[in-house]
């Protein structure tokens, strides 16, 4: 809707914007925002996909010169306007996309649940790095990956820089974190899906020469940059697979090979 009337805030120390202080601050924003069941999303296109998800929006925070030009907001949600200098000194930076939002969580589905409506997974462990997983639910949701599992250590999807760089596609793509590891890897077979390795071992299988059979419900394992995936998991998969590639280069940062990778397995259902 037009028009949504906005709140003046003066003060970096107001009370009512305590969702958005200290926003580059992880170590805060971890302790802050899960246990709360809250998220922050940045700029109008991703504060709009995750309107369209369904989540629910707490509040808004605004610089005071587009408060007037915003369209779509939700009514019952207070729309707060500051000057720039207030707002970088609430949140600290410069909020050059003018406009911030925070949101309700939901719950995560179970696993059972999230397996049963999918065709295929990328199951990450250990992915800690929020550009990185931001890119790879992006490149996810573009190339028909169906769910996504994530180990207990991998970092928060939902996280400012995770939803930012993945530009709200996070929202798009179901997913849900498990309690223990590398156990869940059971289950993910026991569904009925092939787990597919991602590895630069000499002895894995060059992606292209996948036969039919391991290509029909594939389960993407796709470990941190830089150590790959623990022993455990590469003894939980049913095979190990690899990106050929030139000039002797034997990894690619693991956003980029999980886009090359998830290419090849849905390539055949592309419209």
């Amino acid at each position: 809707m037009l028009g949504v009337p906005a709140i003046a805030i003066t003060s970096p120390d107001d009370s009512r914007i305590g969702d958005y202080r200290a926003l580059t601050d992880l170590e805060l924003r971890t302790r802050w925002e899960p246990p709360n069941g809250l998220f922050i999303a940045e700029g109008e296109l991703v504060i709009q996909r995750a309107l369209r998800a369904g989540y629910r929006m707490r509040s808004a925070l605004v610089d005071e010169k587009r408060a007037g030009q915003l369209t779509g907001l939700p009514g019952d949600a207070p729309l707060y306007a500051a000057a720039p200098p207030v707002l970088e000194a609430i949140t600290g930076f410069h909020v050059h996309r003018g406009i911030l939002a925070s949101f309700h969580r939901r719950p995560l589905p179970a696993l059972a649940e999230l397996l049963a409506g999918a065709r295929n997974l990328a199951v990450l462990e250990g992915l800690n790095t929020h550009t990185n997983l931001g890119a790879l639910f992006r490149s996810a949701a573009a190339l028909g990956i169906d769910a996504v599992v994530l180990s207990p250590n991998c970092a928060d999807p939902l996280y400012r820089r995770a939803v930012r760089v993945s530009m709200g596609e996070v929202f798009a793509i179901p997913y849900t974190k498990t309690d223990t590891w590398p156990d869940p890897l059971a289950a993910i077979r026991a569904a009925g899906f092939t787990l597919l390795a991602l590895t630069p071992a000499p002895d894995a299988v060059a992606l292209q020469a996948l036969t039919a059979d391991q290509r029909r419900r594939p389960a993407l394992l796709l470990g941190a940059e830089g150590p790959g995936l623990t022993r455990e998991a590469l003894a939980a998969s049913d095979v190990r697979v690899a990106i050929p590639m030139h000039n002797n280069v034997d990894s690619l940062n693991v956003a980029t090979a999980a886009a090359i990778t998830f290419y090849e397995l849905t390539r055949d259902a592309l419209p």
